[in-house]
């Protein structure tokens, strides 16, 4: 085999929302790379989906609404040690500061930022991360590095709270060599864009904003998310990594 210094191989990973978008490209794109899979969503028929197309054996699939602090405590007791979790679920709901209502503001807050912050909690207090091991935060541009966009301050908080807890973590995992980094996307073709209240002529004129011309694809994510789980990334801990097409120049 030939050397590869962002293989997987050998390694355990538990990636959540991996039932569609970015989760799912992860997923994928890992087990080609040797790791063996743990993923979990809420959806039982996409998540089945997603395992199917998962190459080599020993992966496994986990029903969870992380949400669910009690499903939470279950799936955690399910889990063998892991070398690398993927913490990707994740909501937007668009919404004008004056329309904003708390229940609306309680569930992009609940899945973006309490659910992985959770989930991390239980996970190290558990000890069920290897020393060594990787944690991965999909964060997103909108959290700190992209102009601010009307209707856009719910997800645009919950996002930047959840880089903002990377950081902390980091230090405070750095003495197990836990890393811990965030990667920073900007707009990606998932099923996410498609449900928010936007035309498809919308999203054309905003894509061409873009000094590359167009959206990014999940799996370019999920490369920028391998490298932080693999060897490769072995210095490098407390980063937020933006993935942006060249949005962040104009």
């Amino acid at each position: 085999m030939s050397y590869n210094p962002y293989s997987l191989q050998g390694k355990t990973i538990l990636i959540t929302g991996a039932s569609s978008g970015i989760g799912k490209a992860t997923a994928i794109e890992c087990a080609k790379l040797g790791a063996t899979c743990i993923i979990t969503a809420r959806n039982e028929q996409r998540l089945t989906d997603t395992l199917s197309q998962l190459e080599g054996e020993g992966h496994r699939m986990i029903l969870c609404d992380l949400t669910d602090i009690d499903a939470m405590d279950a799936l955690i007791a399910q889990l063998p040690k892991l070398d690398g979790v993927v913490n990707n679920a994740g909501i937007n709901i668009l919404s004008p500061v004056r329309f904003i209502k708390q229940e609306k503001l309680e569930k992009v807050l609940q899945v973006n930022t309490i659910a992985p912050i959770m989930l991390t909690q239980k996970l190290t207090s558990a000890k069920r991360i290897n020393k060594g091991g990787s944690i991965v935060f999909t964060s997103s541009i909108a959290g700190e590095f992209a102009k601010a966009t009307v209707a856009n301050s719910m997800y645009r908080a919950s996002k930047s709270a959840i880089s903002g807890f990377a950081l902390t973590t980091a230090r405070e995992l750095s003495p197990q060599r836990i890393r811990v980094n965030a990667v920073c996307p900007g707009m990606i073709e998932t099923p996410l864009i498609h449900r928010i209240n936007i035309t498809d002529e919308e999203l054309q004129t905003d894509m061409q904003k873009y000094p590359l011309g167009r959206y990014g694809k999940p799996e370019e994510v999920a490369w920028a998310i391998i490298y932080l789980l693999s060897d490769a990334s072995q210095w490098v801990t407390g980063t937020r990594l933006a993935i942006d097409g060249g949005i962040m120049l104009t």
